[in-house]
């Protein structure tokens, strides 16, 4: 047991069950009346989970913030509040959700350094639930460092520098319109709530009408996320390209928790923020990924070198072009929109190397009016139809353009 804690990669699969269990792929419900997370003694935290039925798990320790990850297979966190989990502070944050299909994840953020000192999935015989039981204990930050996991990847299949070279098929009538629509959050990253509303349900909901109002206007489209589950920020881009997307729209309603702001607003990639408001939310979008279990770093400069001679060229002008149709398209449909729609930020899933992208806040759950708005059917439907008329209008200008360059 010491050799797999020390590399913090454990799958603990349970092979002695009675006759006629489930199994171990069967889906396990987490149970609300769990113990949690609770504080030992010489400053150590036990957790303990109760679940219908024993499941194969992994546990990793991550850094910047510190983080244990467990990850769980076929476990269903539904009916849980992370926070009532929680009975010390030595635990700064927990988080709970699904990560993807089959699998799903905790993540608890560590006050201090800590490490695995134990862990066991105990079975009950009579009626085959289980109970996971992790003991954890402080450590100097030396011995955090060495023991922590490499960082997951976040990239899926992202193509080489060879096959993004490759000019690319644009909006000519060839083939429909190709759009990926990415329903920001999910999973474990519920995003901003309000109102007992989360901005995950709420862009999925949106994503799943506007995919609709597309189709019947005969564009091709793809969601990242027809479901709730976590996608890394990253792995969105990769979803596009596998996609072949000709573009991808990435939906948001965040909530400020300073000022005030309200009304749609279109996003573009740039290493300068509009504002300070909009770093604020770039920087909200990172952290979450980061909260979430998965590291990013290292990943922008993979992507750095393609942006140079590629999107720097050819696919920004393109994604301002797709903002600025998109933000009068909104417009004629729903009117009122922020008092700056048209702004800049570096957003993670705007890196997008080969095919324009920007990000649309339809508006702020913060605001009452935005909440009340995204909410509405028929908002929505106005929005969609602004959005679809927008992208029209631009795959025709995009089209002339791409004409105008091979003359």
């Amino acid at each position: 047991m010491s050799s797999l804690i020390r590399i913090f990669l454990i799958l603990a699969c349970l092979a002695l069950r009675p006759a006629g269990a489930e199994e171990l792929s069967a889906l396990a419900r987490v149970s609300p009346d769990s113990p949690g997370v609770t504080e030992i003694r010489r400053g150590g935290v036990q957790v303990d989970l109760d679940l219908s039925q024993p499941v194969p798990y992994r546990l990793r320790l991550v850094d910047d913030p510190a983080r244990l990850v467990v990850d769980f297979n076929e476990a269903n966190w539904s009916g849980i509040r992370p926070a009532a989990l929680l009975h010390t502070d030595r635990i700064a944050a927990i988080a709970t959700g699904a990560v993807r299909p089959g699998w799903s994840r905790m993540v608890l953020e560590l006050a201090q350094p800590m490490v695995v000192t134990s862990s066991t999935m105990g079975r009950d015989p009579g009626d085959n639930t289980a109970r996971l039981t992790l003991v954890l204990a402080p450590v100097d930050a030396a011995e955090f460092a060495r023991r922590i996991s490499p960082a997951e990847k976040a990239l899926w299949a992202l193509p080489d520098a060879a096959e993004l070279s490759q000019p690319r098929t644009r909006q000519d009538g060839t083939r429909p319109l190709r759009v990926v629509l990415d329903p920001g959050h999910g999973g474990i990253d519920p995003g901003a709530e309000q109102g007992g509303l989360r901005e995950a349900d709420l862009m999925l909901r949106f994503a799943r009408e506007l995919r609709d109002e597309l189709r019947r206007a005969g564009m091709e489209v793809v969601l990242t996320r027809d479901a709730d589950y976590f996608v890394p920020l990253e792995a969105r881009i990769s979803i596009a390209h596998a996609a072949d997307a000709d573009l991808m729209l990435s939906l948001h309603a965040d909530s400020l928790t300073e000022g005030q702001a309200s009304g749609a607003t279109i996003y573009t990639l740039s290493d300068k923020a509009s504002d300070a408001a909009s770093a604020r939310l770039a920087e909200r979008h990172d952290r979450q990924e980061l909260l979430a279990g998965v590291d990013l770093s290292g990943q922008d400069d993979v992507i750095a070198g393609v942006l140079m001679d590629l999107a720097r060229l050819d696919t920004a002008p393109r994604s301002d072009a797709l903002a600025d149709a998109l933000a009068a398209g909104l417009k004629s449909e729903i009117g009122r929109m922020h008092k700056r729609p048209r702004q800049r930020a570096g957003f993670s899933v705007l890196k997008a190397p080969d095919f324009p992208s920007v990000l649309i806040e339809l508006g702020f759950l913060s605001s009452p009016r935005d909440l009340e708005n995204i909410a509405s059917a028929a908002w929505r439907g106005r929005a969609a139809r602004g959005i679809r008329v927008a992208l029209e209008r631009w795959a025709i200008d995009d089209a002339a353009q791409a004409d105008l360059l091979r003359q």
